[in-house]
C-alpha cells in the first residue's frame, strides 16, 4: 500500500518534481480505495469459480473467471495428494489440496477447502487411486 501511494512523495523529495503542484497527489487515495472496493466486490465470484467434482473414474477441477480451466485427473494417474495448511489457513480452519500426477501440466490445486474436507478428500482420492492402479 505504501509502495503504491508513497512513490510520488519520494519523487517530490528527491527533486524531479520540485516545482510541481501537490494537487496531482489528491486522486491517489481515491484510486486505491476504488481498487480495494472492486477487489472486494469480485471476491465472492472468485471463490465460486473454484470447484471440483468426483466422478467414478476421474476427478475434475474447474477454476478461473475470465480464462476457465478444466483439469481432469484420472484416479489411476494420481501419484500422491498433498494437504498444505500454513498458519493463516489454520487460523481459519482451511487447507490447500495439491494433486500430483506424472505430468506437471495436470497437477492441480484446490485452495480454501475446510481442513476436515481436505483430509476426507486426501483419504478418498488416495484410496481410489490405489484401486485404479491395481486394476490396471
Amino acid at each position: 500500500m505504501l509502495a503504491i501511494t508513497g512513490w510520488p512523495v519520494l519523487l517530490k523529495v528527491l527533486g524531479p518534481f520540485a516545482g510541481a503542484s501537490w494537487g496531482w497527489l489528491l486522486p491517489w487515495p481515491l484510486l486505491v480505495l476504488a481498487f480495494y472496493v472492486i477487489n472486494m466486490a469480485l471476491t465472492p465470484r472468485r471463490v465460486r469459480a473454484h470447484c471440483y467434482r468426483e466422478d467414478p473414474d476421474e476427478f475434475l477441477v474447474r477454476k478461473g473467471l475470465i480464462v476457465r480451466r478444466l483439469v481432469v485427473v484420472p484416479y489411476g494417474r494420481m501419484q500422491y495428494v498433498d494437504v498444505n495448511s500454513g498458519p493463516l489457513l489454520r487460523a481459519f480452519g482451511l487447507a490447500e489440496i495439491t494433486l500430483h500426477t506424472a505430468s506437471p501440466q495436470t497437477d492441480t490445486k484446490l485452495p480454501g477447502v475446510t481442513a476436515a474436507e481436505a483430509n476426507r478428500l486426501r483419504e478418498h482420492l488416495t484410496e481410489r487411486g490405489e484401486d485404479r492402479l491395481i486394476q490396471l
